[in-house]
């Protein structure tokens, strides 16, 4: 790029149509001139070559993404060991890029393809990068059915009002044969358990075919809803082969549950948009494969960036990594995601945030705090299913922890 062409990649949000553009924030760390490397990275994942060679045109005022925002800071190297150097002074920079959508349509892959790919992270002179938030225009949203259920609709299912969503992963991961796996849900409806699910190890398995396993736990379901009087959830993991969605999630209701659940960045975000149009009953996602590109502060995606695109993709319920050592999650970023499923989206429903990982009663009050609201879904696996006094004790100790909560306050 010529120094003279980059300026033809800045601009201010008030000569913009705020309708037509993406708002990206990125940091990244990059060598030579701040400026020019901004421009590159929004050329590249933009217009790259804006015009034929020995044409007069100019493609950057309609198809350029334009960089509205940019601190640079200097330092004396790159944060991250890196194989290939480039040349000459490093600043660690903050830049927010105005994209134009309408590049790309409202699809999500080609969304990815555009803000994640090649032009973000092989832009000159950019070896660290990571784009830390994706905002959507009213204009955009508006062609997105986003989730079908949402928070009001999964509470209306399950009949839970003013306090957390308890759910229960029915133990080992890998999971049991359907008889012994829905005597251990039972129990947890029993002793209080709002949802019992499967892992997201375990979906149609050999050992634990879906359809087996979804009729025994919905007949289970059924039991515990007439001995208890109270609606219970069966959550079936349906996470496979794209092509086999939609079949998988009717097998899986056909026989009993009435929540189904897909690995989302697995399946992939379209994935779970194409499920969104035939789905019977809310959509879970769970968050597999979220570390690989985001446990890095400086570099890779955010992971509320994927926590956004999923509610836009019709989730209902997101699961994500929660707070505590075992996740290696900051709280803040916990909190982050939470905001991405709960705050104003256009007319996008919100979604329920489920923060997990190695919870179980006594961590309950703890969450409760961080959180600061009672609309998320509250996940315990062996603080229910492998409680000494079994399932239903489990179960009932996230009530007996819940009414602590509400007496104290």
């Amino acid at each position: 790029m010529h120094a003279h062409d980059v300026a033809g990649f800045f601009a201010s949000r008030a000569s913009l149509d705020g309708d037509a553009y993406l708002e990206l924030t990125f940091t990244f760390e990059c060598a030579g001139d701040p400026h020019a490397a901004a421009a590159h990275l929004a050329s590249e994942q933009s217009t790259a070559q804006w015009h034929r060679v020995g044409v007069p045109e100019d493609f950057r005022p309609q198809f350029a993404a334009k960089v509205l925002e940019l601190d640079a800071t200097p330092i004396a190297a790159f944060s991250l060991s890196l194989t290939v150097v480039p040349s000459g002074a490093v600043h660690r920079c903050r830049a927010v890029i105005a994209h134009p959508w309408g590049n790309f349509g409202p699809r999500i892959p080609n969304l990815i393809t555009a803000v994640m790919g090649e032009g973000t992270f092989f832009a000159p002179g950019i070896p660290i990068i990571r784009l830390e938030d994706i905002r959507f225009p009213d204009a955009f949203l508006a062609h997105f059915d986003g989730p079908q259920f949402g928070v009001a609709g999964v509470r209306e299912l399950l009949q839970v009002f003013g306090r957390p969503v308890f759910f229960g992963v029915i133990k080992p991961n890998i999971g049991l044969p359907p008889e012994p796996f829905a005597e251990l849900g039972y129990e947890g409806w029993m002793g209080g358990l709002d949802v019992a699910k499967d892992d997201e190890m375990l979906a149609d398995a050999p050992y634990s075919p879906l359809a087996a396993r979804a009729a025994l736990l919905g007949a289970a379901r059924r039991r515990a809803e007439a001995e208890t009087g109270l609606p219970k959830g069966f959550l079936a993991n349906i996470t496979d082969e794209v092509d086999r969605l939609a079949d998988l999630h009717d097998v899986a209701v056909d026989a009993g549950a009435n929540l189904v659940m897909v690995n989302a960045l697995p399946v992939g975000i379209s994935g779970v948009r194409a499920l969104r149009r035939v789905a019977r009953v809310p959509i879970v996602t769970h968050f597999p494969f979220i570390a690989a590109f985001s446990r890095v502060p400086a570099h890779g995606v955010h992971s509320r960036v994927m926590t956004r695109l999923q509610r836009l993709a019709g989730a209902d319920v997101i699961i994500m990594p929660g707070f505590g050592d075992r996740m290696m999650t900051p709280a803040a970023e916990v909190l982050e995601n939470v905001q991405a499923c709960l705050e104003p989206m256009g007319s996008v429903r919100p979604s329920l945030p489920v923060p997990g990982g190695s919870d179980s009663a006594a961590t309950l009050p703890g969450v409760y705090r961080q959180m600061g609201t009672v609309d998320f879904g509250f996940v315990p696996g062996r603080g229910v299913f492998a409680h000494p006094l079994g399932p239903r004790g489990g179960a009932a100790s996230l009530h007996e922890a819940w009414a602590a909560i509400v007496a104290a306050q």
